[in-house]
């Protein structure tokens, strides 16, 4: 189960990182940029952008929109309803998972900038 879960995070990992190296060396070569300082660029925006969507899912209250029972999307929620535990759970899980690969990506940003040496 856990090399199983270790494959998929990986496989999201290198999926993630690749499309924005890809994107990030297409945008730098328009611009004219060096390739390694675009590649870090992009690592860092797109690293932070999972990074501060991972805060935003992990403080979501421990209150939830109650429809009613009907699947209809309406505008103007009916109620509210305490989340149940399992929401919760679920909730601080994907929030770690976006922090985590959030921080992953800047890593690879720094490791990969050119304009500062790290030893």
């Amino acid at each position: 189960m856990i090399l199983g879960a270790l494959r998929r995070f990986a496989l999201m990992y290198g999926s993630i990182g690749g499309s924005t190296v890809i994107l990030s060396l297409s945008f730098g070569a328009l611009a004219g940029a060096p390739l390694s300082r675009s590649i870090a660029i992009g690592l860092y925006l797109v690293g932070s952008l999972i990074l501060i969507f991972g805060f935003f899912v992990g403080n979501r209250g421990p209150f939830r929109h109650d429809h009613g029972g009907d699947d209809s999307y309406t505008f103007i929620p009916r109620g509210i309803r305490r989340a149940t535990l399992q929401e919760r759970s679920d909730a601080i899980n994907i929030s770690v998972l976006f922090v985590v690969l959030g921080l992953g990506l800047i890593l690879l940003g720094v490791l990969s900038d050119s304009s500062h040496k790290l030893l």
